[in-house]
């Protein structure tokens, strides 16, 4: 599409056209430096398991780890903020799992009494008069 007033003519390519190198024995080079990710802290993970679920003190014992793992990040020493994020991980897990536990348990338990709360209500109901 033109505008008004400009003509189309063709224009021929110029340079090296595509797929040809420009001389003989030409080799291109890409060089790629992969950047070692920095540690975990799961400082996010361990603020969530400290405020909503804190069986034992598990998530409390996460978050000191999480922050420990941010300072040795910050401070340059990948190995212990390695250390210290993999553990705040594993305290993470237990913290989540045991929390998953009790809320299935509580679950089954309250459905288990309200069948038996409403068995009761029909049997005297049916009796009581």
């Amino acid at each position: 599409m033109n505008p008004q007033g400009y003509p189309s003519a063709p224009v021929p390519p110029q340079g090296v056209p595509y797929g040809q190198p420009e001389g003989p024995g030409m080799v291109q080079h890409t060089t790629v430096n992969i950047i070692e990710e920095p540690p975990q802290d799961h400082i996010i993970w361990s603020i969530f398991s400290f405020v909503h679920m804190n069986p034992c003190c598990l998530g409390l014992a996460a978050l000191i780890h999480s922050v420990k793992a941010r300072d040795r990040k910050m401070v340059g020493d990948l190995q212990g903020a390695q250390h210290y994020g993999s553990t705040a991980r594993s305290l993470n897990i237990a913290a989540t799992v045991l929390i998953g536990l009790i809320c299935l348990i509580l679950i089954i338990v309250y459905s288990i009494i309200g069948e038996q709360i409403s068995a009761m209500q029909h049997s005297y109901g049916r009796y009581g008069g």
